[in-house]
């Protein structure tokens, strides 16, 4: 099973659990997914983003079952950290999601800084599911050339 379609697997995962506290994590100590928790989103600093990826229930292997999930989980997150970095505004007033329709570069650029987001948490679900939170600098942002106002 590839990564895109573990990613399809484990969206219905995601919405069902839409938000639990950062300090909490998101799984239970049961092994599973919390039904609540608490989206840090963009902060002063940083811009978060959390992943879920579903393991494969046909593999036998459970490191290769945790290895797929941890892969779709982070793919499942650099997603949503798109979708986060889209909503932020550049200096100038315009939204970067309206920047990308016309400079294909800053796509480019993006991506490759969202690729080079820090994983601050990992866990496990007792069917070795996997959720990730991601943190990204708003530094690395600017870094890159995208002047984001706070």
């Amino acid at each position: 099973m590839n990564v895109k379609k573990i990613v399809v697997l484990a969206l219905p995962l995601f919405l069902w659990a839409c938000s639990s506290s950062p300090d909490k994590g998101t799984v239970s100590k049961s092994g599973e997914i919390e039904r609540e928790w608490i989206e840090e989103g963009v902060t002063k600093h940083y811009v978060f983003a959390r992943g879920i990826g579903a393991a494969d229930q046909t593999l036998e292997n459970k490191t290769q079952r945790m290895a797929t999930s941890r892969n779709a989980a982070i793919v499942n997150a650099q997603y949503n950290m798109l979708s986060m970095i889209k909503g932020l505004k550049l200096e100038g007033g315009i939204m970067v999601e309206k920047a990308l329709e016309t400079d294909s570069a800053l796509a480019t650029t993006i991506d490759a800084v969202i690729k080079g987001a820090q994983v601050v948490r990992t866990e496990w679900t007792n069917d070795d599911g996997c959720v990730i939170v991601l943190r990204l600098s708003k530094d690395a942002l600017k870094k890159a050339g995208l002047q984001i106002t706070d």
